[in-house]
């Protein structure tokens, strides 16, 4: 008889039980619902807001559009086989070549232990000269090893002057930097990539920018080693074939390419550089050297570049919200490979929130530390910018977790645009005062006196608009300088870390030639 009480009481707490689980798991739903609604509510009126001010987040308007293969770069039979030879695996069996692909674009100069042997190149930052001796050394002594007489460098049987031992050994490229050379003469540079796959286009460019780096050491080298050779036609020719190689990554919306192109730029002004300290450039020379330079726009650039990341950024968003996977690349035993990770039940107001934080993020924290207007760029608003994002992150909120992410990867690379902008810009009014000196026989007591006849308008200061530092010296040379990242007058002192490279988020970013 005391069994069936028991049994009531077991089936009404096992019937409120459920209830109170289906009451529970209906307002989870109705939450989730309600939440799903707001954030694609949210998004989609953040998106008409920013069609109406012109800002287009379609995919396709950053893509470069198609262009005739015979006028594309890419299409050139070297780089186009350069290509191929560097991406079979992940080309379809109909676009891989009929005969097995050689990459004839590879200019490597760091064969055995070369890298060794050279210490350091020249530095216009330091205001040092590469001395050619040491890689005059470096070739003979691989061209004597096994590897060396078989895949090396031809040496004379006696040793020449650094230069042109240098050119002789470099002239192992001739064949293949001719045909480059054409290449570079067609009007376009569209790189064949599947942009359908978001950043993981980016990697498809991971060989060719390697290619691209290295096509850069050699060009700087041989250019140098011209200057020294007094080639100048020849050394002004090789300048203006780097900067269209660099160029080449110029419409990848990608910020990889973008810091490639960066670091190639630098491989641009040493020679230059090395030129007006030496006084090799000609009158002529250096109005062409300074009129490509005076094209090359790295605050455009960066607008540019960090538009594409925006746009890639979100469609990768909601190609996650649509797959409900996530795809990420993962370092294991020294090697790269892609792991994707389901996300089946995430509701969908994690995605469009998301977006709209990335997208806030960008518009308000990344875009404004560009003034293309004023051309500046700003340290004091970059780190604002950080100290917000830094306030955000203390308060963590699975709505801004992707946004959040990014932010610090691109934070990172805006004194790299300023840097290598400025560094452009020094290069200008460097070959204007050359001009000036070749002109009048001593360089000017200011800035003033270049423009417009040795340069159409002199630059200011990318850092804050004021004019750049400029004076001259005691012997007969003069100091010019930017204030640098930390928005300073240091007196054209430049700052160098312990290990002796040069600090560039202290002291001042200076232009000036070395001592003899």
């Amino acid at each position: 008889m005391n069994d069936k009480p028991k049994s009531r009481w077991y089936w009404r707490l096992l019937r409120w039980t459920l209830i109170t689980f289906a009451v529970l798991a209906t307002l989870i739903a109705v939450l989730i619902t309600e939440e799903n609604w707001r954030g694609k509510h949210d998004w989609e009126a953040y998106q008409r807001e920013a069609a109406a001010r012109g800002d287009n987040l379609d995919v396709a308007s950053v893509i470069p559009p198609p262009v005739p293969d015979d006028q594309n770069f890419f299409c050139a039979p070297i780089v186009a086989e350069a290509l191929a030879s560097e991406r079979p695996a992940e080309m379809k069996p109909s676009e891989r070549p009929a005969t097995n692909a050689v990459n004839r674009m590879d200019f490597s100069l760091w064969r055995g232990d070369i890298a060794k042997e050279i210490n350091q190149g020249g530095s216009w930052q330091k205001a040092t000269l590469t001395d050619l001796g040491q890689w005059q050394t470096a070739f003979r002594n691989y061209a004597a090893t096994p590897e060396g007489k078989t895949n090396g460098f031809p040496v004379p049987m006696q040793p020449q002057t650094p230069a042109t031992d240098v050119l002789l050994a470099l002239s192992v490229f001739d064949p293949a930097l001719e045909e480059l050379r054409q290449a570079s003469l067609r009007p376009y540079a569209r790189i064949p990539l599947n942009y359908g796959n978001d950043f993981e286009a980016a990697t498809e460019l991971l060989p060719w920018l390697a290619n691209l780096k290295r096509s850069a050491q050699f060009l700087e080298l041989r250019i140098q080693a011209e200057q020294q050779c007094n080639q100048g036609a020849e050394a002004l020719a090789d300048t203006e074939l780097l900067l269209r190689l660099t160029d080449t990554a110029r419409e990848q919306p990608f910020l990889i390419s973008q810091l490639v192109r960066m670091a190639m730029m630098t491989l641009v002004i040493q020679p230059i550089y090395e030129g007006l300290a030496q006084h090799t450039w000609t009158d002529a020379q250096l109005s062409d050297l300074e009129q490509a330079l005076a094209g090359e726009d790295y605050l455009a650039g960066y607008q540019f570049t960090m538009r594409g990341e925006k746009i890639f950024a979100l469609d990768t968003i909601e190609r996650q919200r649509i797959t409900r996977e996530i795809r990420s690349v993962v370092d294991q035993n020294g090697s790269s490979r892609m792991v994707t990770n389901s996300l089946r039940w995430m509701p969908g107001a994690y995605f469009y929130q998301n977006e709209l934080a990335f997208a806030r993020m960008h518009q308000r924290l990344i875009m404004p530390l560009v003034d293309t207007t004023n051309r500046t760029m700003s340290p004091a608003a970059l780190r604002r910018a950080q100290e917000e994002w830094k306030s955000q992150s203390k308060h963590y909120s699975p709505y801004q977790v992707q946004a959040q992410g990014v932010f610090p990867a691109i934070a990172k690379s805006v004194e790299k645009f300023a840097f290598v902008q400025a560094s452009i810009d020094l290069a200008r009014v460097a070959c204007a005062l050359e001009r000036y000196r070749l002109a009048h026989a001593e360089y000017p007591a200011a800035l003033d006196a270049l423009a417009p006849q040795f340069i159409q308008q002199v630059p200011h200061d990318i850092i804050n608009g004021q004019p750049l530092h400029y004076h001259l010296t005691n012997d007969a040379k003069f100091v010019l300088y930017s204030v640098g990242w930390n928005e300073k007058d240091d007196g054209g002192t430049v700052a160098l870390t312990k290990q002796g490279t040069v600090d560039r988020e202290n002291g001042d970013w200076v232009w000036k030639y070395p001592v003899k």
